[in-house]
């Protein structure tokens, strides 16, 4: 069967609402910078073009680079172009986004809690999370981004 899908957040806005919530409070505990690089680098592992299209932009009104944003894709061969925390960061994002048999290992979770304290580490763990659940409902709803 094929044709439109549904748009899930049209079909249940109070879903959305709770979501968009719950991803405030976590973005009070996070630099926008290193939120916006988890979010972009889990959209694009997620293949998500509508979230990779959103948080390319909401990333350069934040004053991300073009460069670095282009270089999210390939991060670990990036050299100094992230930082040490960013880069923790966005190895515990691949981890946790793609889990895997093994789940996240104890060397990605400890590098990153060099960097960030617990409640960071809270708020991280749950921006990747909560980012790979958007991922998931953009894919399955086939929402794209808009062209202009």
């Amino acid at each position: 069967m094929s044709g439109k899908r549904m748009v899930w957040a049209k079909k249940l806005p109070e879903v959305y609402k709770k979501l968009d919530e719950v991803d405030k409070v976590i973005g009070e505990h996070l630099d926008v910078t290193v939120l916006e690089l988890v979010k972009l680098r889990s959209s694009v592992l997620n293949s998500c073009s509508y979230c990779v299209d959103l948080h390319t932009k909401m990333a350069l009104k934040a004053g991300e680079t073009q460069q670095r944003l282009f270089q999210v894709s390939s991060w670990y061969e990036s050299g100094d172009l992230f930082t040490p925390a960013e880069r923790a960061a966005l190895a515990l994002t691949d981890e946790v986004t793609r889990l895997g048999d093994r789940g996240v290992s104890d060397e990605v979770y400890d590098a990153a809690a060099e960097y960030f304290d617990e409640q960071q580490m809270a708020a991280l763990v749950s921006a990747i999370s909560m980012m790979n659940l958007y991922n998931r409902l953009a894919v399955t709803s086939q929402i794209r981004p808009r062209t202009k």
